[in-house]
């Protein structure tokens, strides 16, 4: 099906909408860093959990997800339901302390707790990775999706397409700064999950010719049981392309692995993450936004990993190999390899009727645009308040910030631009996401941690701790990369390796640490009380009500 009139006018609608949306919210309310970079610190709680989940989902996961669905089954929907556990972690344990220091940036905290010469290292570091890994992955992902969809997928509209969603990510987020980012995600958030939806609804009802969605999902489960399973044991699932996909999921890891590591890095110390909680009304607002960004995220693999397990039962013959021969994409890149990641831009292009193709594509784009609005905001952010500010403001001028952070985010948009077409040489995008941050997220949440919750962590310990996690880092991924062939080097799945580094660096800053404060709490460390953490009884309802349904899950699906 071609994307038609009536799909470009519907797509028009919405990308003017949110434009003028974001527009209007943020009309008046840039004059001060505090409502450029935190809305003002006015947000509501369902306005910060739909945020939440607006700036998560993105391209990576509509599209690399579903393709991980394809490949894996509906083990990889643990990223997602283990996510909702972390999330409580961070609104129970981590918020409170934020808020209560004001915080505007995770590199503040670095400040607050232990030096300013950490805090800067770390700023420059995250600066990085917005731009270099975050960002240009987004824009690459976004236009190769459309350029598959809307296009050919001959590459005809992916210049146009990364352009495109650059400055629709533009047009509203560097005027508005977080306040038009946070509002336009209510609208964005709920347009992704409709849109997810119709897609997911159907497909299920092509699988059995119009059967329905019950029979559709009873259909998919028939026919392929073992895509299931949620515990992968290691030979379970072997992917299209011939990998054990116990390697990337191996077992219990992800309920008390590795995948803790990933999470509480992402959820609990990602600036653009967290920004929206520390712009709530206040500590219980911000709690009950975390606990609806909970249950969303309890929702979102039946919009992104279950069309992927839809895609494989209708491209798989008897024999079990994939053909794709009855549709315009294939499956199968020039030497044969299975492109996995093809699944969710084949069911919209074959199934989705002229009108609602142009909302799923409308729900696509803003899994996209408000990542990139996010991150743009968040890099201003960081840039402006833990660089700019201490070292070059030579004069107070809260509107001279608001000017340097809108600069700082155009000057980051226009490098992502110009990088995000060289990923086409790197295959796998979302493996370059993992690979890039799982090196670095380990050392940093150990020194976020040993911060928060351990009193006698010193500024010099959480200096070595994040500088030898790098080395300690490679020395487990040159096993499994195949680098160098020797018994030295250990060959273990990417979730060990980051468990491992996190846990050897904290015993390194615990050491150091010691040593060095001969066993006294350090003078910036954090008096924590029991007061501190009490929640209220929205939030300790609403965590008993997730933390119920996925024990469900995992029980059901083990």
């Amino acid at each position: 099906m071609e994307f038609g009139f009536l799909d470009q006018v519907v797509f028009v609608v919405y990308a003017l909408s949110i434009v003028a949306i974001g527009l209007w919210v943020s009309r008046g309310k840039g004059s001060t860093s505090e409502d450029y970079f935190l809305a003002g610190k006015s947000l509501p709680w369902w306005a910060i959990g739909a945020s939440l989940i607006a700036a998560n989902i993105s391209a990576e996961q509509f599209i690399g997800m579903s393709g991980s669905g394809f490949a894996i089954g509906l083990a990889i929907a643990s990223y997602e339901w283990m996510a909702a556990l972390t999330l409580l972690i961070v609104g129970k344990f981590f918020l409170p302390i934020f808020i209560k220091k004001g915080l505007y940036t995770i590199p503040e905290f670095v400040e607050v707790r232990y030096g300013t010469s950490l805090k800067t290292i770390l700023a420059v570091f995250w600066i990085a990775l917005f731009i270099f890994v975050n960002l240009t992955s987004v824009l690459y992902l976004g236009a190769t999706a459309l350029d598959t969809i809307i296009g050919d997928g001959d590459g005809s509209i992916f210049l146009y397409s990364i352009f495109g969603l650059a400055l629709f990510a533009a047009a509203y987020s560097l005027y508005g700064g977080l306040s038009a980012v946070a509002w336009t995600d209510v609208v964005q958030v709920i347009l992704l999950i409709i849109g997810g939806l119709i897609m997911t609804y159907i497909a299920l009802d092509n699988v059995t010719d119009g059967g329905g969605v019950i029979n559709g999902m009873v259909s998919i489960y028939e026919q392929v049981p073992d895509k299931f399973s949620m515990i992968l044991e290691k030979g379970e699932i072997i992917t299209p392309n011939g990998k054990d996909a116990w390697w990337d999921l191996p077992g219990l890891a992800v309920l008390i692995g590795g995948m803790w590591v990933a999470n509480l890095y992402y959820w609990g110390f990602n600036q653009y993450i967290i920004q929206r909680t520390l712009a709530a009304k206040s500590l219980r607002e911000s709690q009950k936004g975390i606990v609806l960004a909970a249950f969303l995220k309890l929702v979102i693999p039946l919009i992104v990993v279950i069309p992927g397990i839809i895609a494989f039962v209708m491209n798989t013959g008897p024999n079990g190999e994939i053909s794709s021969a009855f549709t315009d994409i294939s499956f199968f890149s020039g030497n044969g390899n299975v492109i996995n990641d093809n699944a969710a831009p084949w069911l919209i292009k074959e199934f989705i009727p002229a009108g609602l193709k142009g909302l799923v594509l409308a729900a696509l784009a803003a899994a996209i645009v408000s990542s990139v609005a996010s991150m743009l905001n968040s890099t201003a952010t960081i840039f402006t308040m833990d660089i700019y500010k201490p070292y070059f403001q030579k004069r107070k001028s809260e509107k001279g910030l608001v000017k340097v952070g809108r600069i700082s985010a155009s000057v980051a948009l226009i490098i992502a631009v110009i990088l995000a077409p060289q990923l086409k040489n790197l295959g796998q995008v979302f493996q370059y996401i993992q690979e890039y941050t799982g090196v670095v997220s380990p050392g940093i949440l150990a020194v976020f941690m040993l911060g928060l919750f351990w009193r006698k962590t010193t500024n010099k310990a959480a200096i070595y701790g994040v500088l030898a996690s790098i080395p300690i880092a490679f020395y487990f991924k040159i096993g499994p990369n195949g680098w160098i062939d020797s018994p030295f080097f250990l060959n273990i799945p990417f979730m060990h390796q980051m468990m491992a580094t996190w846990i050897l660096t904290m015993a390194l800053m615990v050491v150091i640490s010691l040593v060095e404060g001969k066993g006294k709490n350090h003078e910036k460390s954090i008096p924590l009380t029991k007061d501190l953490f009490k929640t209220g009884p929205a939030f300790n309802i609403g965590s008993f009500a997730v933390l119920l349904i996925v024990v469900m899950l995992y029980a059901l699906f083990w």
